[in-house]
C-alpha cells in the first residue's frame, strides 16, 4: 500500500493557487451588498431587482462549462489556464472598479455594465477553479480545497469587514459637483484583484495534469438530462434526495444573500459602509468554522451533521424573522448587535452544511462517474441562483422584507425533510 501523501509540500502553491479564489471571494460579496442597492434607487419592485440578480448565475450555468473546456484544449508557454487566468481576471476587476460610477450614470448604463462584468467573471471562474486539481496530487484535493476555501473567507472578511467601510466614505466624481459616497470601495477592491493575478502569474507555473490520458478518456462529458436520468435509475435514491436537499437549501440560502444589504439599510437603518456586514458575519463564521465542521462530520457523522445544522438554520432564521418584530423599539445599536450575532450563527451551521454536502454526493460516486455527479451539483446550486431572487423578491413586495426570512426557514424546512431519505454518503459507503 502506497504511503498517503501530505499537503506540508503543497501548501505553497495551494496558498498561491488560492489568490484566485480571493479574488472571487472579494468581489462576490460586495456585488451580492450593494448591487441590490444601487438597482433599488432605479426599480421599486423587488422582484425585478432579484430576477437581474440572477444574471451571473444564468450566464454561470452556460460560461463555466463551456470556458472550463477550452482551458483544457489549449496549450501555451503559460499553461491551459493561465491564459484565461491573466486576460479575464483584470477585465473583471476593471469593470469591478466602474460599478458604483455606472450606478450613477443611470440604470441602463448599470445593467449593460453588470452584464458585461458577469460574462468576464463567469467565464474565468471555471480555469481558476480548476487550477488546482491541475497543481495538486489527487488524494490531497480536500485538504487543499479547505486551504482554499479558508482563503475566500478571509477575502469575504476583507470585502464586506473593511472595504465596505470606504462606501461610506465621500470622493470627488467628474461630473458632479458635491463629493459621492458609495464608490470607493469598488475600486479599491479592483487593486487587490489586479495585485492577486499578477502574484499568481510570477509564482504559479503550470504543470502537466496530474490526470493520465487513460483517466481523461474515462472522464466522460455528459449532458445534465442524461446524468439526471443516471441518478434517477439507481436502485438507491440518496444521490437524487440530497441534489434535491440541496437546490432547497441553496433557495434559501441565495434568496437572502441579494436582499441583506437593503434590509440592513431599510429595516434595521444601517449606513451603506456597514450594510455589508449582514453578509461579513456569516463570512467570519464561514472562515473560522470550515475545519472545525470537517472535523465534527468526521467524528459523528456526515449527515447527522448536516442535519443538526439544517435544523440550526431552520431556527436561527425563524429567530431573525421574529427578531425584526419584536427589537422595533430597542436600542438601534443593540438591535444592530443582535442581528449581526444571529447571522453569525447562521454561518456557522450554513458552513458545516455546505463542507460536508459535496464529499457525501461525491462518496455516491465511483470513479467513472465523479465528474457527472461534480455537475449535477453545480447545475442544482446554480439553478436555486437562478431561482431564488425573484421568489424572495416577491415575498418582499408583498409581505415586506421580514418575510425574506420565513421564506428561508420554509426552504431549509424542506431540504431537512428530504434529508432524511439520504442513506450514504458516509467515508466508509460504497458507490451505488
Amino acid at each position: 500500500m502506497a504511503e498517503r501523501k501530505s499537503l506540508k509540500g503543497y501548501y505553497l502553491t495551494t496558498f498561491l493557487i488560492g489568490l484566485g479564489f480571493f479574488t472571487m471571494g472579494l468581489m462576490d460579496p460586495l456585488y451580492d451588498t450593494y448591487v441590490p442597492i444601487f438597482l433599488s434607487r432605479y426599480i421599486d419592485s423587488s422582484a425585478l431587482v432579484g430576477t437581474v440578480m440572477t444574471l451571473d448565475n444564468i450566464l454561470a450555468i452556460f460560461l463555466i462549462p463551456i470556458f472550463s473546456a477550452l482551458s483544457d484544449r489549449v496549450d501555451t508557454r503559460i499553461g491551459r489556464r493561465m491564459p484565461f487566468i491573466v486576460t479575464l481576471l483584470p477585465i473583471s476587476a476593471v469593470l469591478f472598479g466602474l460599478i458604483p460610477f455606472s450606478a450613477l450614470s443611470g440604470l441602463a448604463v448599470l445593467v449593460i455594465l453588470v452584464f458585461f462584468f458577469n460574462i468576464s467573471k463567469q467565464a474565468v471562474r471555471g480555469p481558476v477553479v480548476a487550477l488546482m486539481p491541475d497543481m495538486v496530487p489527487g488524494d490531497l484535493r480536500s485538504e487543499a480545497n479547505g486551504v482554499i476555501n479558508t482563503m475566500g473567507g478571509i477575502a469575504t472578511i476583507l470585502g464586506t469587514v473593511l472595504l465596505a467601510r470606504l462606501m461610506d466614505v465621500a470622493i470627488p466624481v467628474p461630473g458632479f459637483n458635491e463629493p459621492q459616497t458609495e464608490v470607493l470601495a469598488f475600486p479599491v477592491a479592483s487593486v487587490f484583484v489586479i495585485i492577486a493575478v499578477i502574484l499568481l502569474f510570477i509564482f504559479v507555473k503550470e504543470k502537466k495534469s496530474n490526470v493520465t490520458h487513460e483517466e481523461e478518456g474515462k472522464e466522460e462529458k455528459t449532458p445534465v438530462l442524461q446524468s439526471l436520468k443516471m441518478v434517477l435509475g439507481e436502485k438507491d435514491k440518496s444521490a437524487f434526495f440530497i441534489l434535491i436537499s440541496l437546490l432547497c437549501w441553496f433557495i434559501a440560502y441565495q434568496g437572502v444573500l441579494p436582499f441583506i444589504g437593503t434590509y440592513s439599510m431599510e429595516v434595521l437603518g444601517t449606513s451603506p459602509g456597514t450594510a455589508s456586514l449582514a453578509a461579513g458575519m456569516v463570512g467570519i463564521a464561514y472562515a473560522i468554522f470550515a475545519i472545525p465542521s470537517g472535523k465534527v462530520a468526521h467524528r459523528f457523522g456526515r449527515k447527522r451533521t448536516i442535519r443538526a445544522s439544517l435544523v440550526g438554520l431552520v431556527i436561527v432564521t425563524s429567530l431573525v424573522f421574529i427578531h425584526s418584530h419584536v427589537t422595533v423599539s430597542w436600542n438601534p445599536t443593540v438591535r444592530l448587535v443582535s442581528f449581526w450575532a444571529l447571522l453569525f450563527l447562521f454561518g456557522i451551521f450554513w458552513v458545516s452544511v455546505v463542507t460536508n454536502s459535496f464529499p457525501m454526493l461525491w462518496q455516491m460516486s465511483d470513479y467513472a462517474t465523479v465528474g457527472i455527479y461534480t455537475g449535477l451539483y453545480y447545475f442544482f446550486s446554480q439553478a436555486a441562483s437562478i431561482i431564488a431572487p425573484p421568489i424572495a423578491g416577491g415575498c418582499i413586495d408583498l409581505f415586506g422584507y421580514p418575510a425574506l426570512f420565513l421564506f428561508a426557514a420554509a426552504f431549509m424546512a424542506m431540504a431537512l425533510v428530504l434529508m432524511r431519505f439520504v442513506h450514504r454518503g458516509e467515508p466508509e459507503d460504497l458507490a451505488a
